[in-house]
């Protein structure tokens, strides 16, 4: 059976935040920044705290079976709350949004590349 890749997107809000961690936040927000965005397999957070309270992880998990992306999906949001939760941050809505890559239809570099391949 051949492995699949799972991008896992999990979207949310920072809720109740203190002045000092919204400073924290501000000061650590090149690190995060959205064009630094990456899917990865420890989730890769990414936020405009200065435009407004919203953040995204990015989470790349791998299965077996398509019935794996639930698992998966699953578990980002758990380690997407676990670093919330280890840094007290409050947090609201968390909701995710999974794809198989596997499913995802080529590109015209992938489809070039599948021609070449045969």
């Amino acid at each position: 059976m051949s492995t699949r890749t799972f991008r896992i997107t999990v979207r949310g809000a920072f809720d109740g935040l203190t002045a000092e961690q919204h400073a924290e936040l501000v000061a650590r927000a090149p690190e995060h920044d959205m064009l630094r965005a990456e899917f990865t397999a420890e989730g890769h957070l990414t936020y405009d705290i200065a435009a407004r309270p919203f953040f995204t992880f990015r989470f790349l998990e791998s299965g077996e079976k398509e019935e794996d992306i639930l698992d998966a999906g699953a578990r980002a949001e758990l380690a997407a709350e676990a670093w919330l939760e280890e840094r007290g941050y409050g947090f609201k809505n968390i909701k995710s949004q999974s794809q198989d890559l596997s499913l995802a239809p080529l590109g015209k570099r992938g489809r070039r590349a599948a021609a070449a391949a045969l």
